[in-house]
């Protein structure tokens, strides 16, 4: 009985690095869609890939996936290098729309962001399609 009250402490961990916090979930990398239409003078591309990227496989249907770029597609692309500022706020505006009516309840979320082009230190537009990390709806607060 003379061990029932004594307080034992745990040895703590000190290799910190190997433990992970539980509410930390691991996001993938974001699916990026290049420019792949028709060479202009500048030799850019006019409009983004309909392919369907092996990165949404089972997250949304390639139908849906189509739809979208070729409703971004339409929105006068000419190359994707050099967006006026009308052309920007309106695709900033369909996938507004796009991300609020689908995407973004399928943990999806679509953008457009500028980055460096793979061959020449030019930047060009393209779409970022980020993955939404997921709440813990049954975890208490």
């Amino acid at each position: 009985m003379e061990g029932f009250d004594a307080i034992y402490y745990e040895e703590e961990v000190e290799n910190n690095e190997e433990t992970e916090p539980a509410d930390v979930s691991l996001v993938p990398d974001p699916v990026i869609i290049r420019g792949a239409g028709n060479m202009t003078v500048f030799g850019l591309s006019n409009r983004f890939s309909t392919e369907f990227p092996s990165g949404l496989v089972s997250r949304v249907a390639p139908e849906e996936f189509k739809e979208t770029v070729m409703r971004i597609n339409g929105c006068s692309l000419w190359p994707v290098i050099c967006l006026s500022k009308r052309t920007q706020h309106s695709l900033n505006k369909l996938l507004e729309w796009e991300n609020s009516y689908l995407y973004n309840k399928l943990g999806l979320h679509w953008r457009l962001s500028k980055q460096q082009c793979d061959s020449s230190s030019m930047m060009e537009y393209v779409i970022l399609i980020e993955f939404l990390p997921k709440v813990p709806i049954y975890r208490p607060d």
